[in-house]
């Protein structure tokens, strides 16, 4: 069975002058556009093709890769507003609806949105920026330190609310942060922590000493161009070790720790040495 709104692999059925027909089943034949056949197609070569619906509510198949497929969340720009609804990029040639019942305000052109993606009544792909609506709750197939995939959602005072692996909201806290991220972006982190109340943090880097050998060796290379002396051990001011090592002072205590099991620095009351 055919899947709007998401890859399909298909056989090719016959070519036409204008593309080629790949089988849908039940759906019938899709056309795939003659600018979009791979060189060297021929009938009975599977492909991997995106569905959905052309202008005229046709199934049509593309190459091409979306911004998100259906059930996915992402951020995209508004190139339209009408009186039924605004129009969105996704990478596609027929751009994406967002009607007006499932906008939190009006919209502009130019404007950024970050939208869920579903199929309408009428088996379009619509969007809808009501994105609470489509998160799950109760995070039960997650836990601390597992690799997950992040999408920033905005700033907020305590740090940046994100959506985790198109199912669940989290939070990056500020503290927990150490470069420049952005709204829209898409990005590799880590469950920190499953709170009692459902909420979940998250962060950049892995909790605990899996964040210490690649800072560990930042130290020792600190260590090593001037000569074998840092003023900052583990009694520092946070802001000075966040300035020059760019982490928080329980990250940076941590590999302090590690670097004087394994016997290769010293600390006294002028900082750390290298043995």
């Amino acid at each position: 069975m055919v899947e709007i709104g998401q890859f399909n692999r298909l056989k090719v059925m016959r070519e036409v002058p204008f593309g080629v027909y790949l089988d849908g089943g039940e759906a019938g034949g899709i056309l795939l556009p003659r600018r979009e056949v791979p060189e060297d197609t021929r009938i009975g070569d599977s492909l991997q093709v995106f569905i959905y619906l052309d202008s005229d509510d046709f199934l049509i198949a593309s190459t091409r890769k979306p911004r998100a497929l259906v059930g996915q969340f992402a951020r995209l720009k508004v190139t339209d507003v009408n009186k039924v609804g605004a129009f969105l990029d996704w990478g596609m040639p027929k751009e994406l609806f967002l009607p007006f019942a499932e906008q939190l305000r009006p919209l502009k052109p130019g404007e950024w949105v970050t939208v869920y993606l579903y199929i309408d009544n009428s088996e379009r792909i619509a969007a809808s920026a009501r994105t609470e609506r489509f998160l799950e709750k109760n995070p039960t197939d997650l836990k601390p330190g597992q690799l997950v995939e992040l999408l920033v959602l905005r700033r907020t005072d305590l740090g940046y609310p994100v959506i985790i692996d198109h199912r669940y909201e989290g939070l990056l806290h500020h503290q927990d942060l150490f470069r420049e991220i952005r709204p829209g972006q898409r990005l590799s982190g880590f469950i920190k922590q499953l709170l009692p109340d459902g909420k979940i943090d998250v962060m950049l880097d892995k909790p605990g000493y899996a964040r210490v050998d690649p800072l560990a060796q930042q130290i020792l290379d600190y260590l090593d161009t001037h000569g074998g002396h840092c003023p900052l051990g583990d009694k520092s001011d946070p802001d000075a070790i966040r300035e020059m090592f760019g982490v928080s002072k329980k990250a940076y205590k941590m590999a302090l720790g590690a670097l004087m099991k394994a016997g290769q620095i010293t600390q006294d009351e002028t900082g750390v040495h290298r043995r």
